[in-house]
């Protein structure tokens, strides 16, 4: 996973028809005050359960339990780990269940992608496949038994250097323990479970778990283009948008999420304006490839690539922007976000008259 990274340079170019905002087919964009954009204010609460993050080590060199901790109702796993071996290995995400009665758990959304050598790809497909919010799926987990989240996964071959990426959200009615565990390809995972022992975290520690993976914001007053002019709102900067902050169950060691990735944004745009409006998102520390969330006029759209034209873009020194879309003021307008793996951190979102 990329490391936070200061933006540097100036905007690049915008299209100006009529003094409205327009997004060049290449994805550049001009004028350069777009960078002066002042913050929207909004109101910004945490829900949502427990996020299990499991990122450290991220290039995993050998067999054993990456993370593991015990959750009870509501929870999301984070998963970025690549194969650090000379041999392939297999990824999973096992459910222990130590009580005396089963367990029953509803999965009721998640994305998974991999694995892959182009690790900016399989994040952007991980997003992807999350946010467009498939079937749901029930699993058992057995008393003194285990269960696999993903059982795909029990399958598929992580070769060396590929990197699998998933995001699960998971409901379950009793205390069940999530073991994020890489072992051979032929070993029997409940075996392994109680084998495998833990993994030293790398030098970013990217693990943990932390309450409220989900954020809600809420603008103070509804957007008006001809009152308020291009506005914007950072996220995931740890100084407007701050970093979770948890504790690494395997030590109970206090533990940071930088980039706040397995963070879900919900972001409510209200609008008084009577033209159209244009979102925009900048990547503010690099290279970025993602996809945002969009139900607008009461209708879900299929996930929106980002950018739309290209796998990734903030490569280039010099600020570039890429449209989530235009659309009428006045309707109601969501959007949802989620820090992909790979990417780097923070991301400003641009709101514009149009």
């Amino acid at each position: 996973m990329k490391w936070f990274r200061k933006l540097i340079g100036a905007l690049v170019l915008l299209v100006m028809q009529s003094g409205a905002v327009c997004l060049a087919g290449n994805g550049n964009l001009l004028p350069g005050d777009l960078l002066k954009a002042p913050e929207w204010p909004v109101t910004m609460t945490s829900f949502g359960g427990r996020l299990l993050l499991s990122d450290s080590p991220e290039i995993v060199p050998g067999d054993g339990v990456m993370y593991q901790d015990t959750v009870n109702g509501r929870a999301r796993l984070f998963f970025h780990h690549v194969n650090g071996t000379m041999e392939p290995k297999k990824i999973v995400a096992l459910l222990v269940n130590d009580g005396d009665t089963a367990a029953h758990v509803t999965v009721n959304q998640h994305g998974v992608a991999g694995p892959g050598g182009d690790y900016l790809a399989v994040g952007k497909a991980a997003q992807q496949e999350y946010l467009a919010a498939g079937e749901l799926y029930l699993l058992d987990v057995p008393p003194r038994g285990t269960a696999l989240l993903a059982p795909v996964l029990n399958v598929v071959s992580v070769e060396p250097n590929m990197l699998l990426n998933g995001i699960y959200d998971f409901q379950t009615d009793r205390p069940l323990t999530v073991k994020m565990m890489m072992m051979p390809l032929a070993a029997n995972v409940d075996e392994m479970a109680f084998k495998l022992a833990v993994l030293p975290k790398d030098r970013y520690r990217l693990r943990g778990t932390f309450d409220g993976p989900d954020r809600l914001l809420m603008p103070d007053k509804a957007y008006d283009g001809e009152r308020d002019g291009p506005v914007a709102f950072t996220l995931a900067d740890n100084q407007i948008d701050l970093y979770q902050k948890g504790i690494d169950a395997t030590d109970g060691s206090q533990t940071v999420n930088y980039g706040n990735y397995g963070v879900v944004y919900h972001m409510y745009i209200p609008s008084a304006h009577h033209g159209n409006l244009q979102v925009l998102l900048n990547p503010l520390g690099g290279e970025f490839a993602g996809a945002m969330g969009v139900k607008y006029n009461y209708t879900v759209s299929d996930p929106r690539p980002v950018p739309a034209d290209k796998l990734f873009f903030g490569r280039n020194p010099q600020p570039q922007l890429a449209s989530i879309g235009i659309f009428a003021g006045g309707r109601s307008l969501w959007l949802t976000f989620s820090p992909p793996g790979a990417s780097n951190l923070p991301v400003r979102l641009l709101i514009v008259p149009n």
